[in-house]
This record gives structure tokens, sequence and C-alpha cells, in this order.
């Protein structure tokens, strides 16, 4: 039985995977099946349907109705288990089954599969699978097919394509036509759509998939997003470096990344014999500043801070917009502590992301959470280091966690291979959770770089290493706050802050003096003259979702005020112009 909501949901996922898979077999008797689990959103199935056939979003009617007619003969749901024989007996025409069966025996688990059975306790429908499902087809509620897509036979772009199919599951219509609206308002909010709209970046075939290129209005957002940060974090005694977009991949053997990343590098060949790679992150060149010079324990904390394009090779499939592309620019920091220093440096960043993100209003209860990612307990071998260190580590970050009331909770098998993290999920005005915000606690990397201080005794000591991420990508970070605002910015973040729209000609020089006293304040205004008219270029304003428009006609001219209207609204009102900075400033 099902023990709680969040157990059933997924459970109503999972059975519906295979309520489509059954669907589909019906269809296809020699489907071959790859994975199928749920996910956040809902649930998919992988088909190798063999050469020639395939299926599109036209076949989701026939398919949708055998999986009614499955859900309606109330199938019971019973769990089966085999030994390894019987196992490659049952699934010897499915190449896919019989690699599955190879990893669970390689495991040491039991395999196990779940059949769908008749009233008269006939197996209809069999399928690996641990499970968890609900006890009958027929408690599944309604189910929708939303898309079809290709995917790789485990990831591997050198293995099979296989067709992926996608649905949703909810106990009732209602909570589906609640889905629908979501994914209608997240399609107005895609930020690939507004961007293009907003006139804040574009993609050219000349440049290169997943190569994004910012306009003047893109580029302004990103450095505030920077200087705000910096600023934030200059009061903690952060300090700009600078590093080149290329190393020799030694650099990368020492730190432990080549092992783990080398073929999602881009690999740089110039005259010589040297290899060298498009720098996938920052934090190995950052050990090599620290490294340039001995350091005394009065020198620590060191805290670098640089905001810089690394660079991964993606696949393309999985390219989209701003929030997967191949050059990532990250808000990257790193100090060099004592041990002793660390509770205190790690606070200190949880006060920036805090102040950041209040900045931006998603800093509420109940807006965030934090996950404590630490390793594997089953799994130790996939990281780097001492236990001894990594159990200090995980301490440091709870006891951080707690003397901040952050809401964390402890994540196993999410930690990075050198080091703990707690990672700052903030959900966005549609409810969506965005993983951005990242202080990571490392004693592997000065190890292997071999960095060192004198401690106050006269000793070499190795430093503590806290790898910090505010903002984390910027690419991402702005299709996350495009969607979050709609397009609509706060005021200290909009590219334009206002237009001012003279009536006619005339009353050009009065609206050139106003601009005039908002860009002395540092504002950002634009006058958009009188080809067109009042009305027109009020919609346009509102279309561009700049923050203010000001109206200036005859009685703007006497009066000497301006006449605002506030986005999203359809009211006017005077204020003067004095009022109006004062709004800009605050």
């Amino acid at each position: 039985m099902c023990n709680n909501h969040d157990d059933l949901e997924l459970r109503r996922k999972h059975t519906a995977s295979h309520i489509m898979t059954y669907a589909v077999k019906m269809m296809h008797p020699d489907v071959k099946l790859g994975v199928g689990p749920w996910t956040d959103e809902g649930f998919y199935q992988d088909f190798d349907l063999g050469e020639g056939k395939s299926i599109s979003e036209k076949d989701f009617k026939k398919i949708q109705k055998k999986m009614r007619w499955i859900v309606n003969k109330n199938f019971k749901i019973v769990r089966q288990e085999f030994t390894e024989a019987e196992a490659r007996e049952i699934w010897k025409d499915d190449k896919y089954k019989l690699e599955l069966i190879d990893g669970i025996v390689e495991r040491g688990e039991q395999i196990s599969a779940y059949d769908f059975v008749d009233e008269e306790g006939r197996t209809v429908y069999r399928d690996i699978c641990a499970g968890p499902h609900l006890d009958s087809t027929g408690d599944l509620g309604i189910f929708k097919l939303t898309k079809v897509a290709a995917a790789y036979w485990r990831g591997d772009s050198d293995r099979e394509t296989l067709t992926r199919i996608y649905g949703v599951a909810f106990p009732n219509e209602e909570k589906l036509a609640e889905y629908e609206h979501f994914l209608a308002e997240a399609a107005k909010r895609d930020h690939r759509k507004l961007g293009q709209e907003l006139g804040l970046f574009t993609f050219s075939e000349k440049v290169g998939a997943g190569l994004p290129l910012f306009t003047p209005k893109g580029t302004f957002i990103r450095n505030k997003v920077e200087d705000t940060i910096m600023k934030i974090q200059s009061k903690y005694g952060f300090e700009r470096v600078n590093i080149p977009h290329i190393t020799k991949k030694d650099l990368y053997e020492t730190s432990g990344h080549w092992a783990k990343f080398k073929d999602d590098l881009f690999h740089v060949h110039g005259k010589g014999d040297t290899q060298f790679v498009m720098k996938p992150m920052n934090c190995p060149h950052h050990t090599q500043i620290y490294a340039s010079q001995m350091r005394s324990y009065r020198d620590l904390p060191i805290r670098y801070a640089e905001t810089t394009t690394c660079y991964r090779d993606e696949q393309p499939g999985e390219l989209l917009g701003l929030s997967r592309v191949r050059s990532l620019t990250q808000d990257d920091g790193h100090i060099f502590c004592t041990p002793d220093q660390v509770l205190e440096e790690s606070r200190n960043l949880v006060k920036v992301i805090r102040e950041f993100y209040t900045k931006l209003g998603m800093f509420n209860e109940g807006d965030f959470k934090v996950s404590l990612s630490v390793r594997d307990s089953a799994n130790l071998s996939k990281y780097l280091g001492a236990t001894e260190n990594w159990e200090k580590a995980e301490s440091f970050l709870e006891e951080v966690a707690k003397s901040e009331n952050l809401p964390y909770e402890r994540i196993e098998g999410e930690a990075a291979f050198y080091g703990p993290k707690l990672d700052f999920q903030f959900k966005d005005s549609l409810g969506r959770e965005w993983q951005l915000a990242t202080i990571q606690i490392d004693f592997v990397q000065p190890e292997r770089f071999g960095l060192e201080y004198i401690d106050n005794e006269g000793k070499r000591q190795t430093p503590v290493m806290i790898h910090r991420a505010i903002a984390g990508s910027l690419e991402r970070f702005m299709a996350v706050i495009i969607e979050h605002f709609a397009g609509a910015f706060p005021v200290w973040l909009a590219p334009v802050q206002a237009h001012i729209l003279p009536v006619t000609d005339a009353h050009l020089p009065r609206a050139e003096e106003v601009l005039a006293k908002i860009r002395g304040i540092s504002g950002r205004a634009e006058i958009i003259d009188a080809s067109d008219t009042l009305g027109k270029r009020l919609r346009n304003s509102q279309t561009g979702k700049i923050p203010f428009t000001i109206i200036i006609g005859d009685g703007e001219v006497k009066s000497g005020k301006l006449t605002i209207r506030k986005y999203g609204e359809k009211k006017d009102k005077q204020i003067s112009v004095e009022e109006f900075l004062g709004l800009l400033e605050e």
C-alpha cells in the first residue's frame, strides 16, 4: 500500500508508464523496451520499434484508447521474482532487457518484474521493474500522452536510437486541467520566446548551437547581476581575478576532472605538441593563483571572485535555449582558508545568497529549500579524499545550515566527487524549483595541488578550499528569471526603466530635460518620439514590459509634473520629477 501522497503520485506515474507500454505492445507486438521511469512531471518509456517503424503524435489517440481499455479492465498488478536463468529465458529475445539483467546481477540485486493479471489469474503483460506501482490498473485515474522524441540507449550517442514517449497522469480531470493551465502559463513565459521578443539574446547558425549572443539589453542584465553580486560579496573581502579560457590538460589531470569529464571537453590543438582544452570550470585555475607564492596564516582567508565563460561539449539534443548551452558564464568564487575559518566563511556566503535573492524577492519562507548534498554511503569509491575530511566537511555544512536556520534536507549521493555542498533551490512564480546557488567545502583539490600556508608555529599546512556560486551559470540564471518575472523585470534589473512619450514634437524639449535628469542618477530611459500615435506607443511600452511610461503633454509642461503609467496598470498618476527619480533610486 502507499505510505503517503508523494508515494501515491510516484506509483501512479510509474504505473502509467507500464500501461502505456502495454498499449504500444498491443499495437507493435515485436517492440523491444528500453527504460521507462517516472519523472518530476510525469513518465516516459523508450521503445525500439524495429526498422522502418515509427510512432508520432498522430498515434497518441490510438495508444490512449488502448490505455483506457487497460485501465477499465482493472488488471491486478503483482510483483514476481526470478532467478537469473529464468529472467534470461523469459527476455531472451530483448537485448535491452538482457543488458538490464546484466546490471542487476552485477549489483547483486534481486531480479523482479511486475505482471498485469486478469480475473482468471493469467498474466497479460510483464516487465522487469523494481517498482513501486499501484495495486491495479483501474486505480490510475486520468492520463495524457504529451510528446514523442528520440533518445539514445543508456544516453550514449554511440548506441541505438530509441523512440521515447512522454506522458502525465493525475487522480482526476481537475488536476489535469491545472496541469494544462500550468503548461499554458509556462509557454507564455518561455525564455526563448520572451528573449527574442524583448531583444535580449539571439543564436546564429554561423556561430553554432548552444552559443548564445547577447544584445546590449541582455548584456546589461548579465552585467547588472554580476555587479550586484560583487557589490554584496565585496563586503566580505572578495577580490576579482582573471584567468585564460584554455589550459593544458595537465591541470585537470591533477585536479581529478580529466578522468571523469575528458569526453565532455572541447580539445584545442595549437602549433606545438601540447594538448589544450577549453576550460569547463575555474577552480583549478584559481588554485594556481594561490600557489604562485607562499602564504602565511596571516594572509588567510584569501577570497577570489570571477565571472568568466566556460565551455562544455554538450550533446546537440540536450541544448535548450539558455538553460543548457555550450558556453556558460559562471559567477565563480573560491576561498582559501584555515579549518578554523571554514564556518565563518561559509556563514558569510549564506549572507551573500540571502541578500541577493531577497533583492529578487525569492528568499521568502516556503519559496526555497536547501539540500545538504553528501556522499553515497553505499558507493564511497566514487569520491576522492580521506573519509575524515569528508566527515569534517559534511559536519561544517550541517552546522552552517542549522545556525543560519536554513530549511535543509540531507541528500545522499549528490555531493561533488571532491566535496559535499549546500545546494539552494528556489521556486519561480509557477512553483518550479531551480538549483542556483551552491556552497562546497573541498579538502581534496588543495591536497592534490600541494597548496600550503605557514601556520603560527612555522609549520606547513594545507588550506581548505570553499567553492561558491551565487547565480551559477548566468545563462541558466537568465532563463530562470526571464520566466520567473515573465520578462517584466524589477526596476533595478530592467535594461530600460522608462519610456518617455512626448505627445507631440512640441513637447520634445521637456522630454529631453526629463531624460537628462534620469540619466543624471544613472537611470535608464528612452524617448519614444511622436512618429506613432500616443496609443500605439503606450501599447508598445506595455508589450515591451517597460516598468514606467512617462507621458508629457501641454499639462505636464505647464505643471512641471509627470504623468506616469506603471507596467501592468491601467490608471495613470501624476508625480513630480523628484518623486519619480526617488522611485528609480529605490
